[in-house]
């Protein structure tokens, strides 16, 4: 069974930075998309970004890029979500997921984490 867990994340002022990791069990990680999502109170959850399988590509939605990087160690298992120049509008829970596919054309993953809570104070 496929688990992903979530770590990371916490309270930060405005402009500051989290990394948020992302740790995969069951299976390797070398053959899945993985791609992460937060979800802000009230509000459906949203795609953040996608990570290709090699971590030769990555794409980000507007409301991050520029200040959002994801990345992976595929030997270690891990993806990653660095998160600079936060603002409280970022403040969400960050899920990551991992899917066969690409996640930035609107899939829906094949494996969800628990989520972890970004709190941005500002």
């Amino acid at each position: 069974q496929v688990q992903l867990v979530e770590s990371g994340g916490g309270l930060v002022q405005a402009g500051g930075y989290l990394r948020l990791s992302c740790a995969v069990s069951g299976s390797t990680i070398s053959t899945y998309v993985m791609g992460w999502y937060r979800q802000a109170p009230g509000k459906e959850r949203e795609f953040v970004g996608d990570i290709m399988w090699n971590g030769g590509n990555t794409y980000y939605a507007e409301s991050v890029k520029g200040r959002f990087t994801i990345s992976r160690d595929n030997a270690k298992n891990t993806a990653y979500l660095q998160m600079n120049s936060l603002k409280p509008e970022d403040t969400a829970v960050y899920y990551c997921a991992a899917n066969r596919g690409l996640l930035r054309f609107g899939s829906n993953p094949n494996y969800w984490g628990q989520g972890t809570q970004v709190t941005v104070s500002s």
